[in-house]
């Protein structure tokens, strides 16, 4: 992979706002942040300027000329704000197809727009619960981890898309190691942080009271705490969750590990919903993704801001870069 490899950006669910906020974002950057978008070219906004590259070397080039587009084509045209099964398989092509150039050294990094799951099942009988879990298996990995970023917060939920009832059975102390451990070594590695500070959240309300509310945090997560800060790492907790996440509690680390999807995407949501960024950890390249998802209520109207996407693409540029020295 050379300095100057691009940013491949998967076209994500053509029924959404995936096709114009890459527009806006290409817009927005220009040749700041090289990337180029795999999808089908018929999908973008009318009027779109579009550069047609074959090769992801091209992409600097195409992108002082139009929207860079590696044309992958549909079964089936894009309505905005109402999914096509037909084009289910497409979309799950995309993303593999964006793997292999970022697992080539073709593109610095991934980032993806959003997808909608139920779609991606119904129509082609998508077996993950979401991007995460595709990943982690087009790369080979055991596991990844899903953090969210945004200026003044990063978190990591170590349960995802799982039933709330299905937490506390999911929630062991080795799901819970591998998720401090992965984030604390892209803490250092991907975001040059060198003495990373992680605060834990407890499961139960209080974080369990003295196990009056839950005895989780007796029993699994305060001895894994334990046992990590005796190996040197900066860890609090496990903290009660509802007092996390004000301007002060923030200050006082660098990642909050949540014990399940909501405990760690409210605070973000309301934080930064228009700039908030999911980050993959755990792969052996950078991905990352808006923080949001397909907006189908508003899709083809225009309105739909880039901000996170915008955030993705340059977060996605500076992880590459820093992985790489």
């Amino acid at each position: 992979m050379t300095a100057k490899a691009p940013v491949a950006l998967t076209c994500g669910e053509p029924a959404g706002i995936g096709p114009e906020i890459a527009v806006k974002a290409w817009q927005a950057l220009g040749t700041e942040i090289p990337f180029f978008l795999i999808g089908d070219k018929t999908h973008l906004p009318p009027g779109t300027p579009v550069s047609l590259i074959d090769d992801p070397c091209e992409c600097s080039r195409a992108a002082a000329l139009g929207v860079p587009v590696l044309h992958h084509p549909f079964a089936m045209p894009a309505h905005p704000g109402r999914p096509e099964a037909k084009s289910a398989q497409n979309v799950i092509d995309v993303i593999a197809r964006a793997c292999k150039f970022v697992m080539q050294g073709q593109a610095r990094a991934l980032c993806t727009n959003p997808i909608h799951k139920k779609a991606l099942q119904d129509g082609a009988g998508f077996a993950y619960p979401g991007h995460t879990e595709f990943l982690a298996a087009v790369a080979g990995v055991d596991r990844a981890v899903m953090m969210l970023v945004c200026d003044t917060l990063r978190v990591v939920p170590a349960t995802i898309h799982i039933s709330l009832s299905e937490v506390p059975a999911a929630l062991s102390s080795k799901l819970l190691e591998d998720t401090i451990r992965i984030t604390h070594d892209a803490l250092i590695t991907a975001f040059g942080i060198a003495a990373p500070r992680v605060a834990v959240a407890g499961l139960n309300p209080h974080a369990g009271e003295g196990g009056v509310m839950g005895d989780e945090e007796i029993e699994l997560i305060a001895p894994l705490i334990e046992r990590l800060r005796a190996e040197g790492m900066n860890l609090s907790g496990p903290l009660s969750a509802d007092t996390m996440f004000h301007e002060r509690a923030r200050a006082s680390y660098d990642v909050a590990i949540a014990m399940y999807h909501d405990q760690a995407l409210i605070p973000i949501k309301t934080l930064a919903f228009d700039k908030g960024v999911n980050v993959t950890l755990g792969l052996p390249f950078v991905r990352t993704s808006p923080g949001h998802g397909t907006a189908f209520d508003i899709a083809g109207q225009g309105i739909a801001n880039p901000g996170s996407l915008i955030a993705a693409l340059r977060l996605a540029h500076d992880m590459a870069d820093r992985r790489a020295t």
